[in-house]
């Protein structure tokens, strides 16, 4: 990594799926990553409908909360069928029309909204926003999508979120299904970061 001041940087996220994610590839490339709840910064507002907006007011509230470099992500299922739904509102697809906000709601919801379709193309989306201070001019945006199709049986216990519900065809498993090193070569969270280090190359 070129640039010292990002040897440290805060993970705008306590989701603990996530940070395991970032970490095995941002390790590598030097950089520690610390989850904002280890400091005790709060949950930053989602007002936005994209995920780009959501992802830099994440970031900006966590480094202005503390004084460090952060990363923040914002990722989603993306269901062709469904016209991009849940997408920025995978985490609380279920409480949208009055569920509980959990993984097992949210897999629910989305297997009975697609009841009636055949089309079950869909990807995750992920945005990664990197900011070297909250009031960074030019923060560094990559993002990955990731290809699939939605399973009404889940399959796999190693993921979360819908995992279990994300064939990968190409693999012939669910994104629950596959190895974490297997899964963090080809997952969106790691096309965005492989963007990310690239897009971090020679700057300092």
């Amino acid at each position: 990594m070129s640039d010292p001041a990002l040897k440290r940087v805060v993970l705008a996220s306590n989701n603990a799926g996530k940070l395991r994610e970032f970490a095995a590839l941002l390790n590598t490339a030097g950089m520690e990553l610390i989850t904002q709840g280890e400091l005790g910064v709060s949950e930053a507002e989602e007002p936005h409908v994209t995920f780009v907006e959501n992802a830099l007011a994440k970031a900006r509230h966590a480094s202005a909360a503390t004084g460090l470099p952060a990363l923040a992500d914002d990722s989603g299922l993306c269901v062709h069928a469904l016209r991009g739904a849940p997408g920025v509102y995978s985490a609380r697809y279920a409480s949208l029309n009055g569920g509980e906000k959990s993984d097992a709601a949210n897999n629910a919801r989305l297997v009975k909204d697609l009841a009636r379709e055949s089309d079950r193309r869909a990807y995750f989306f992920s945005v990664l926003v990197l900011v070297r201070h909250a009031a960074d001019p030019e923060p560094l945006i990559a993002e990955g999508r990731w290809h699939g199709e939605v399973i009404d049986t889940p399959r796999g216990a190693n993921g979360f979120g819908y995992d279990a519900h994300f064939l990968v065809p190409s693999l012939g498993k669910t994104a629950a299904e596959l190895d974490p090193a297997v899964k963090n070569a080809n997952s969106h969270r790691a096309i965005a970061l492989r963007h990310l280090l690239e897009r971090l190359k020679g700057i300092s």
